[in-house]
């Protein structure tokens, strides 16, 4: 039996500790909202916050969690930063299929606290692993923009 801080409370998973954290998260706690996309860490569908930096569940096995604080999109808006991002991305309708969003929201709220005012490069280095299938990057960019207080073109 494995202890894990999953979104600030304690969790017990019975499961063998190579399992990737994706599958804890989605089979056994019910947090369907970190998703499958790839399962090679390409994609980005599945990203959460391991002690603060978006991580991959779909490769990181549960033993690499042991001891450290995970987030997932169902507490983001918690933080300050997370609810400002899923704010804008509300009001800027940035989904089209959703699939992709959880992902990009957790990658956004971890660049925005780690640079608060980001360049468009910063913005593209952060999401650059995050694959969205209908092309929504001109909306998550926005967003991420009107997240940070910053105007929609920068220089």
């Amino acid at each position: 039996m494995t202890t894990l801080n999953i979104n600030g409370k304690s969790r017990k998973i019975n499961l063998p500790s190579d399992t990737p954290l994706l599958w804890a998260l989605r089979d056994q706690l019910g947090l369907t909202g970190t998703k499958y996309g790839c399962g090679m860490a390409v994609c980005g569908a599945c990203t959460v916050h391991i002690d603060g930096e978006p991580t991959r569940a779909c490769v990181t096995p549960i033993s690499a969690a042991v001891g450290k604080k995970i987030v997932t999109i169902e507490a983001i808006e918690q933080d300050q930063t997370g609810k400002k991002v899923q704010d804008a991305w509300l009001n800027l309708g940035v989904p089209q299929c959703g699939y992709c969003q959880a992902g990009q929201v957790m990658a956004a709220t971890a660049l925005l606290k780690n640079h608060p005012q980001p360049s468009d490069a910063d913005i593209d280095k952060a999401m650059s692993g995050n694959l969205c299938r209908c092309g929504t990057y001109p909306r998550i960019r926005a967003a991420i923009k009107q997240a940070a207080g910053l105007p929609e073109v920068q220089s």
